[in-house]
């Protein structure tokens, strides 16, 4: 081997060595995720920008099927970083099974219809009916009995709750006439519309409530191990949200594919709503969180304190970088 060739190997052997680990082996992250709507479309817009991969990550999410198993997930190991139902998760650190932190709220209220049979008229002629949630302890159930006890309703003794699964399964109970009411997320308002079965009780994003629904939830043991990795991740999140905010062309697109909607109109409202909703930096609220923490009902969560439950310092690092206000020119 002549001077110059081993030089050169050499030389590409010293900048393999210098490049960051996550150039020459992305990091892993298995993220877990339940049901459909607006955290979903978020995260088709972050891997359709390829903004988890420009970080060094490799992401792969993982969907259940209620709240309550991606807890059991969380739990066991299998997914490190919830994507959503976040009381659900809250309940693994009151019930002391588990210690984890919120790093970020992407949604602060409540986004779901509440969608009854169609001779439903009010929230008072719910009593005695049957109401569809994916499975007890998920956020559909949580959300749905705090609603009704909005209304002055006894979610124990007032109506009947019966497990069906996210979304789809709750609007196909619907239709079929097996339960009387349940949340439908916006996304799919329409399809439940255009069966004139049903109709709207509520717009529940109207009740003037903070309350943390959609939000990263992790071990908190896991954002000491692999913090730079967690900060790349949010990174992500935080343009994952500005390019849907911003790139209209982007966000219809995966809308468009994920939910299977064709009508320019439908899209535009759906677009339009989920970009309102989306906060532009997702830092944890004490207000949300503490409401999500109440609406668990049981006596540990009632005297939980949201405090205890954060951990907002990488989205003030990111923050105090100047990152947020550079995307959005401020």
């Amino acid at each position: 081997m002549s001077i110059a060739s081993a030089l050169f190997w050499i030389a590409v052997f010293l900048s393999a060595w210098t490049l960051p680990a996550h150039a020459q082996a992305p990091a892993v992250i298995s993220l877990g995720y339940s049901g459909s709507g607006i955290s979903t479309d978020l995260m088709g817009v972050i891997q359709k920008g390829g903004l988890w991969t420009k970080r060094g990550l490799d992401v792969r999410p993982v969907y259940f099927n209620s709240g309550s198993v991606l807890t059991q997930a969380m739990l066991g190991g299998h997914v490190v970083i919830s994507d959503s139902d976040v009381p659900a998760q809250l309940n693994l650190k009151v019930a002391g099974l588990m210690d984890v932190s919120i790093i970020a709220v992407t949604v602060n209220r409540i986004e779901h219809f509440f969608v009854v049979r169609a001779p439903i008229k009010t929230a008072e002629e719910l009593k005695g009916k049957k109401v569809a949630i994916s499975r007890f302890g998920s956020a559909s159930d949580l959300t749905t009995r705090m609603v009704v006890r909005f209304w002055k309703l006894d979610p124990e003794k007032d109506l009947a709750f019966i497990q069906s699964g996210n979304t789809p399964t709750r609007i196909a109970a619907l239709v079929a006439g097996q339960v009387d009411a349940a949340l439908v997320s916006p996304d799919s308002i329409h399809k439940i519309l255009a069966s004139n079965c049903c109709r709207v009780l509520a717009d529940l994003s109207e009740i003037p409530l903070d309350y943390a629904r959609f939000g990263l939830v992790v071990p908190t043991a896991f954002i000491k191990k692999q913090r730079d990795v967690l900060r790349r991740f949010l990174e992500a999140y935080v343009e994952g949200i500005y390019l849907f905010k911003t790139r209209p062309d982007i966000a219809l697109e995966v809308l468009q594919r994920i939910e299977g909607i064709t009508d320019p109109q439908t899209l535009k409202w759906i677009y339009e709503r989920n970009a309102r909703s989306l906060r532009e930096n997702p830092a944890p609220d004490v207000k949300g969180i503490q409401n999500a923490l109440e609406s668990i009902g049981t006596p540990k969560a009632k005297t939980a304190q949201a405090k205890d439950f954060i951990d907002s310092s990488l989205l003030d690092e990111i923050q105090k970088s100047g990152y947020i206000a550079k995307l959005y020119g401020k």
